[in-house]
């Protein structure tokens, strides 16, 4: 019976059948995971969570997508130098606490001030929160680096072996 279905390429279309599961739950789950790291960045100055664990959920939800796409098809919509998001994050990182030395604060004190929006009213907001953008985008995009050159080598060294064959 195996050897029949076989013949019939049933593991084929079984594969394909998973792909097709994977790709539709990838782009289901995909928002949520983002959505849910904006979360847990913006909560964590007050509670766990922060740039760091956000930073790490976003590249999570990215390889999600890698999982169930290929990593040309990331490559395409994400089409972003992840070094230049990597030197990005580090400069705001580094930009919030050097102003506010200049302006006598010591390094990483963070300050917090009020600004007035027309729905919420008077909202604090924390210099923080600009620290922990850079922190989100240095560790989303070292993340996703680190993976896409494993990708990319796994990649190379399968074709490499199916050219010995």
């Amino acid at each position: 019976m195996k050897s029949t279905l076989k013949k019939l390429g049933y593991a084929r279309v079984h594969k394909q059948m998973n792909d097709v599961f994977l790709k539709y739950t990838a782009k289901v789950v995909f928002p949520i995971i983002i959505v849910f790291s904006v979360n847990l960045f913006f909560s964590g100055h007050y509670t766990p969570g922060g740039g760091f664990v956000g930073g790490l959920l976003a590249a999570a939800a990215i390889v999600l997508l890698l999982l169930a796409y290929d990593l040309k098809t990331i490559n395409k919509m994400i089409s972003f130098d992840y070094k230049w998001l990597i030197a990005l994050g580090l400069a705001v990182s580094i930009f919030v606490p050097l102003v506010l030395m200049i302006f006598g604060v010591p390094f990483f004190t963070h300050q917090a001030f009020y600004m007035e929006l027309p729905i919420f009213g008077e909202v604090p907001i924390h210099s923080a929160v600009f620290f922990d953008v850079g922190v989100y985008i240095t560790v989303a995009s070292a993340t996703l680096l680190i993976i896409s050159l494993l990708a990319t080598e796994q990649a190379m060294s399968d074709s490499e072996g199916a050219d010995r064959h």
